[in-house]
C-alpha cells in the first residue's frame, strides 16, 4: 500500500517494569520508579511550562461558597458537609488527604465556613485555611460525629437538611446520621454538581494549559519509543516528560491487541513493527485536569488499521458537530455512535464497535459530571467541559481511540486540544 513511514524516528530505551493500568484513570506505578527507569538528561532541554501560571484566586473560592449558599437557600438546605475530596478544595481552596480520621468542612446556609479535624492536626489545618477561621478538633478517644452535631447546633442548625458531598465515604455519613437523627441527610449534588459543571473563565484557562502541557509531553515522549518496549516503558517516559514540563502527568500506553480493551490489561506485549500504540492520559495544572488519547502505528500501518483509524476520526468529528448549545448532551454520543454503527460495527455497545459512552465530564476530576452518554438530556450550555472519545474496539486485533476534550462557549464547542490529523501524523507534524 502507499504509506508514509511512521513519524517516529526514535532512539534510546527505557527499562521500567510494571503493568499498564486503566488508561486515563490509573497511575501504572509511581514517579520514583519512572525517574529511575529513564536515562538522565533525556528531557533536560524542556522548559517548565508552569512558570507564571497562577492558581484559582481566593475571591473565586469565596464566590463559589456564596453561590452554594444561594442555592441552599433556594432549595431549603441548611448546610453542606464536605469531606476531604475535590469538593473541599473547590469551595474552600484547601486540600487535605483522606484517612480513617474525619477531616471536613461545613458550609452553613448563612455564615462562615467551619472546619473539623483531629486535635493534633488543628494547627496544620489552620495553615491551609484561606476562607473562614473556625477550626474544631476532636481527641482520639472522642467522637467526631458528636462534634459535627455540636458545630451545627452552634450555627443554629438543629433540624432540617444537611447536604452530604457525593464523594463522602459511607462510614462518615453513617456516623453523622446516627448521631443526628433530627437532621435529614441528603445528596449535596444540587450544589456541588451545579457549581462545578459550569467552569469559570479562569478554570478554562487552567484546563487549556493542562492540555497544552500534555500535548507537549506526547510529542516528546514518542520521540523515544523503541522496538522491544512495553507499555509501562513508554508510560514511564511520559511521566518524565510531564515532570520536565513542570507537572505530574501520565500517559497509559497499550500496545497491539491490548489496545482493543478500553482500559488496558495486565498483559504487556513487546512492541514490534506494525503494532498499534494507544496512549491515554493527562496531567493537572493547579488541580485542573487534561485527558487526551492518541493512537498511531509503530512503523508502517496496514489498510485495515488506517480504515478503522479514519472511521474513529469521523466519529469523533460527528460528536463534536453534535455538541450544540441547547442540545441534549446525549446527542454527542448518538452522533458519534451512528457513524460507527453505520460502518457495520455494534450495534449499541457490542464489539467490534464502541463499548462505552462517547465522553465524560472533566474539571478538577478527570472524570466528573457532564457525560456524553445516551439518556443525558441536560442541555449543553457555556462552561460545560467534556471529552469526545468514541473508541472503535476490535477484540483480538486492536483498538483505536482519539480523545480530545472540549468546552462550550457562547458560540458553541471549542477544542482544548486539536484532534489528531492522520494515523501516521497524530500531532500534525508532517
Amino acid at each position: 500500500m502507499n504509506s508514509r513511514r511512521n513519524f517516529l524516528r526514535i532512539s534510546g530505551l527505557a527499562g521500567a517494569a510494571g503493568v499498564v493500568s486503566a488508561c486515563g484513570q490509573g497511575s501504572g506505578g509511581n514517579q520514583a520508579e519512572a525517574q529511575s527507569a529513564t536515562p538522565a538528561g533525556k528531557f533536560d532541554h524542556l522548559s517548565n511550562m508552569m512558570d507564571g501560571i497562577a492558581p484559582i484566586s481566593v475571591d473565586e473560592h469565596k464566590a463559589r461558597v456564596e453561590k452554594a449558599q444561594t442555592l441552599m437557600a433556594e432549595n431549603g438546605f441548611d448546610a453542606i458537609y464536605l469531606e476531604a475530596t475535590t469538593n473541599l478544595w473547590y469551595f474552600t481552596g484547601m486540600r487535605w488527604g483522606q484517612s480513617e480520621r474525619m477531616a471536613a468542612a461545613i458550609i452553613p446556609r448563612e455564615g462562615e465556613v467551619a472546619y473539623i479535624c483531629p486535635m493534633f492536626e488543628v494547627e496544620r489545618l489552620k495553615e491551609r485555611i484561606i476562607l473562614g477561621d473556625q477550626v474544631r478538633g476532636w481527641e482520639e478517644h472522642e467522637s467526631p460525629y458528636k462534634l459535627v452535631v455540636s458545630m451545627l447546633k452552634d450555627m443554629g442548625i438543629e433540624s432540617g437538611k444537611l447536604g452530604i458531598g457525593e464523594m463522602t465515604r459511607f462510614f462518615l455519613m453513617d456516623g453523622i446520621r446516627k448521631e443526628a437523627p433530627h437532621l435529614e441527610l441528603v445528596s449535596a449534588d444540587p450544589f456541588t454538581a451545579e457549581c462545578r459543571i459550569i467552569k469559570s473563565p479562569r478554570e478554562l484557562e487552567l484546563m487549556q494549559h493542562a492540555s497544552d502541557i500534555t500535548i507537549a509531553a506526547y510529542k516528546e515522549t514518542v520521540k523515544h519509543i523503541e522496538l522491544g518496549m512495553r507499555g509501562s516503558d513508554i508510560s514511564a517516559l511520559s511521566r518524565q516528560a510531564h515532570a520536565a514540563l513542570g507537572v505530574t502527568g501520565y500517559l497509559g500506553t497499550m500496545i497491539g491487541v491490548v489496545s482493543s480493551s478500553p482500559h488496558g490489561s495486565i498483559v504487556e506485549p513487546v512492541l514490534e513493527e506494525g503494532m498499534i500504540v494507544l496512549m491515554d492520559g493527562g496531567c493537572n495544572v493547579h488541580n485542573y485536569a487534561s485527558d487526551i488519547s492518541r493512537t498511531f502505528v509503530f512503523g508502517d500501518h496496514t489498510a485495515e488499521q488506517e480504515e478503522v483509524w479514519n472511521l474513529e476520526k469521523r466519529a469523533q468529528a460527528a460528536g463534536f458537530e453534535a455538541a450544540q448549545l441547547g442540545a441534549p448532551q446525549e446527542n454527542v454520543d448518538i452522533a458519534a455512535r451512528k457513524v460507527i454503527t453505520d460502518a457495520g460495527y455494534g450495534p449499541g455497545y457490542k464489539t467490534p464497535g464502541l463499548p462505552h459512552r462517547t465522553g465524560h465530564g472533566i474539571g478538577l476530576d478527570m472524570h466528573e459530571w457532564g457525560n456524553a452518554v445516551l439518556g443525558n438530556k441536560r442541555p449543553l450550555e457555556p462552561g460545560m467541559c467534556f471529552s469526545i472519545e468514541p473508541t472503535v474496539a476490535i477484540p483480538g486485533k486492536f483498538g483505536v481511540r482519539l480523545e480530545d476534550c472540549c468546552y462550550m462557549s457562547e458560540t458553541g464547542p471549542n477544542w482544548f486540544s486539536q484532534p489528531s490529523v492522520a494515523i501516521d501524523d497524530p500531532f500534525g507534524n508532517n
